[in-house]
């Protein structure tokens, strides 16, 4: 395997395994765990067993065994343990400290074994929520404290997107419920992350709703034309890194100006951005939501 990430600092651990760099030290320190190199000016270098092996003992170590415990385990027992545990109980941390590797290594053969045997025991919506999710999140500050690169961030988010892709193609072929609203999901100008948006694309056809995936950087304008089509429409959007701040309430006012003309019509919005501004006082047919699933337990 090419071109891989191989050293790693001691802050890069702290971001992609959650445990402090102090504890880390402590534990090099007390229990010889790991075994860094260093530089000529004594900064330490960790390589890539360094950093599966700190998964594994972070895994073990939230899974209740005591550091102690699990330093005089040889690094086979250890893995060994992480396998045992993993086979009996959730699979979350572990199934993310797998994609992260897979991240990390650019293995996309980790990566489906891993969402494979997920499947075993999980839908496609609780893998989505459980660990998909969490996952992105801890994606999104790896890549903001310079951790990963934009191109380990995409590595995972193509191949999350194909997943829902190949789950939402299963439900194309069968017919909306009669009768029912028409779901409009777009993002506005410059926003391009379109995960979350999917996502949500596939619980409302999978509830039978009627759907338009209209996807990235959709100027406010082109949505008119949605309106001479369906008398009952629902936008929704998602907010991630656009618009910006100063942005959002004249966005969200002159949206309910422009396109919320009618009775019948409304806008579902979700997103970070939305953390920046108070929205207790929007109109009244805009409503703001904090997560994926509290939006899709509204529908």
């Amino acid at each position: 395997m090419n071109n891989i990430k191989v050293d790693f600092s001691i802050k890069d651990l702290e971001n992609l395994t959650g445990i402090k760099a102090h504890t880390i030290r402590i534990w090099e320190k007390r229990y010889n765990l790991l075994s860094p190199d260093r530089s000529e000016t004594n900064i330490r270098n960790y390589n890539l067993d360094n950093f599966q092996k700190l998964l594994n003992i972070s895994y073990l170590n939230k899974s209740g065994l005591k550091i102690s415990k699990i330093a005089g385990l040889s690094d086979q027992e250890i893995e060994h343990k992480v396998q045992e545990i993993a086979s009996k109980t959730e699979t979350e941390d572990h199934a993310i400290n797998n994609f992260k590797m897979a991240m990390i290594n650019f293995d996309q053969t980790l990566f489906y074994n891993t969402y494979n045997t997920l499947l075993e025991t999980k839908t496609f919506s609780q893998i989505f929520y459980t660990v998909f999710i969490p996952l992105l999140k801890e994606t999104g500050l790896l890549w903001q404290t310079n951790t990963i690169t934009p191109a380990h961030e995409h590595f995972l988010c193509v191949h999350i997107k194909q997943k829902i892709l190949v789950n939402l193609e299963k439900l194309q072929q069968q017919e909306p419920r009669p009768k029912t609203k028409t779901f409009v999901l777009f993002l506005p100008d410059h926003e391009i992350h379109d995960l979350g948006l999917l996502f949500i694309n596939y619980k409302l056809r999978s509830k039978g709703y009627h759907t338009i995936f209209l996807g990235e950087s959709l100027p406010m304008e082109n949505l008119k034309d949605l309106l001479e089509f369906f008398d009952e429409i629902t936008f929704v959007s998602y907010f991630t890194v656009y618009p910006e701040a100063e942005n959002i309430r004249p966005y969200l006012e002159a949206f309910n100006k422009k396109l919320l003309i009618r009775e019948n019509i409304d806008f579902l919005v979700l997103g970070a951005k939305l953390n920046e501004i108070d929205n207790t006082d929007l109109p009244k047919k805009i409503k703001t939501f904090n997560s994926i699933e509290s939006l899709v337990k509204y529908l």
